[in-house]
């Protein structure tokens, strides 16, 4: 289970969050949406050590994160995969190499174990044919889904992913969904995913939290926030364009 309890952030004069609170559950995959610049992707890298809160607490699996030494960081990120926005890949390493960076930064597997684990994990996500091939030679989709691949060769509890889709067309983004689904429903995996697009949301969602003013404004399933009379939350999930939201 991931827990982030009043969680504090702040940039200088820039507040970000401002007592974020949030449970995610084993199994489930906890969508959070809201508006351009309201710290959904601060609020993730919480979890994985790379921010610190300035105040509140962070926990997975009863682990506080923002207490953890650089060494117990590291053992703590080993099962949680992350997805980033724009899939971060090394450009001069081929897409093999690049899906076991990872794996051979924990020093356990043989080159052998990883040749066999890169292999299994382009195959899931019907990547067979590209391991030799670099970077550039593939389209956004397909680079999407290698950072897929990367985050799942480590074989995490959780993935996260900051804004899986943005950029794609939709049909490639209906593919990357479908993949964030077989992660939970064949893996087991239990995913955080950050988006805008409520089509991609409701695809993969269990359920949905928005963020609004540095904290958790809104948190239910697909099926309530659809059905939700918040009148913010509803501007955001129909798209509604207005000048000063409802309060």
């Amino acid at each position: 289970m991931i827990q982030l309890k009043n969680v504090y952030k702040a940039f200088g004069q820039k507040k970000v969050l401002q007592g974020f609170s949030l449970d995610v559950r084993e199994g489930e995959t906890m969508v959070i949406i809201g508006y351009s610049g309201t710290g959904k992707s601060v609020a993730i890298k919480h979890i994985v050590g790379l921010l610190e809160p300035d105040a509140g607490e962070v926990w997975v699996d009863n682990v506080r994160v923002d207490t953890l030494s650089r060494r117990e960081l590291v053992q703590l990120r080993s099962k949680i995969g992350y997805v980033f926005q724009f899939a971060a890949l090394f450009d001069s390493l081929s897409i093999g190499e690049n899906v076991a960076m990872g794996l051979r930064k924990q020093g356990i597997l043989s080159d052998k174990e990883i040749a066999a684990r890169v292999e299994e994990s382009l195959r899931i996500v019907d990547l067979d044919d590209v391991a030799h091939r670099f970077p550039a030679e593939l389209s956004g989709g397909m680079r999407k889904r290698v950072g897929i691949a990367r985050a799942v060769a480590l074989r995490p509890k959780y993935i996260l992913y900051d804004e899986p889709t943005t950029g794609l067309d939709p049909v490639t983004s209906a593919v990357i969904d479908e993949l964030m689904v077989r992660m939970r429903d064949q893996l087991g995996v239990t995913g955080i995913v950050i988006t805008h697009d409520m089509r991609s949301a409701y695809r993969v969602g269990t359920r949905i939290a928005m963020l609004y003013e540095g904290r958790a404004r809104w948190v239910g399933t697909v099926d309530e926030i659809q059905q939700t009379d918040d009148p913010l939350v509803r501007q955001f999930i129909e798209g509604r364009p207005t000048l000063e939201p409802a309060a």
